[in-house]
């Protein structure tokens, strides 16, 4: 048996089981993860996240994040905020974090005692996708992008799960699946079906970022600063563009909240 101390935080309703790292803590296995993320019969969450001593100069830590299914996964926005946030409750850095996860380095700013604003990566320009429809962005990890007028009564859960495995995106090991509803001028609204949680999360930090983009690309070029209402809360997504229309120094502020920690023997 081990025992595993944790740490749960959760940003805009998308919640993660934190550990640290640093020094000894336990080797998990992917069927441990998943059980460790498991609503009924573990601690609960979307994903899980191991706060490591970083190799790279500069740097006061390393993410590495897992999804609910055990398996090791790309970079996750809000994840990013709430492992600055317990990066903070176990004093280290200061005000201005840095620290490198799977998709570069990234820089984090705790603005209050509830919001963070993290820089995410550069990005290209949204690809648009042979169905005419929709568009497809690398934020730190891979993100379809459709638009709707009745974000409300979509089945997010049917379509996600068949967009997500399309034969177009097995090379990459599938997409994450993000419905868009334009509210106005930058305002959105956000649906996302999550690759490895394989459900509706109340919100994906990645998602929205690459909703944001594609709106701007693609229906608001003058709006660079976009508030983003999820079903867990409201994120906001600022950015610049370059002059070859892919995208840089773009920002992504939310809440990163501690809900809880314990111990829990697997």
């Amino acid at each position: 048996m081990k025992n595993v101390r944790f740490a749960k935080y959760q940003g805009a309703g998308n919640d993660f089981i934190l550990l640290d790292a640093r020094h000894d803590a336990p080797a998990l296995t992917r069927p441990e993860i998943r059980a460790l993320c498991e609503r009924r019969f573990g601690i609960g969450a979307d994903g899980l996240m191991t706060l490591e001593n970083s190799a790279t100069p500069g740097c006061d830590f390393r993410m590495r994040y897992y999804n609910a299914d055990g398996g090791e996964s790309t970079m996750c926005g809000n994840g990013g905020r709430c492992i600055v946030r317990f990066a903070d409750h176990l004093g280290i850095g200061g005000r201005v974090k840095r620290f490198d996860s799977s998709d570069g380095i990234h820089t984090a700013e705790l603005l209050d005692d509830r919001l963070v604003r993290l820089q995410m990566i550069d990005t290209g320009a949204p690809e648009k996708l042979a169905d005419g429809r929709s568009w497809f962005l690398f934020t730190g990890s891979p993100h379809y992008v459709e638009f709707t007028d009745r974000l409300d009564g979509l089945d997010v859960e049917r379509l996600g799960a068949t967009i997500r495995r399309r034969a177009d995106f097995e090379s990459i090991g599938g997409t994450n699946v993000n419905f868009v509803e334009v509210a106005g001028e930058g305002r959105i609204r956000v649906r996302t079906f999550e690759r490895g949680v394989e459900a509706e999360t109340w919100a994906c930090g990645t998602g929205v970022t690459a909703a944001a983009l594609v709106t701007h690309a693609v229906r608001q070029p003058a709006c660079f600063d976009f508030t983003v209402e999820t079903r867990g809360g409201v994120l906001r997504v600022t950015f610049a563009e370059t002059a070859t229309g892919t995208f840089s120094d773009t920002r992504l502020t939310g809440p990163a909240e501690r809900v809880f920690e314990g111990e829990i023997e697997i």
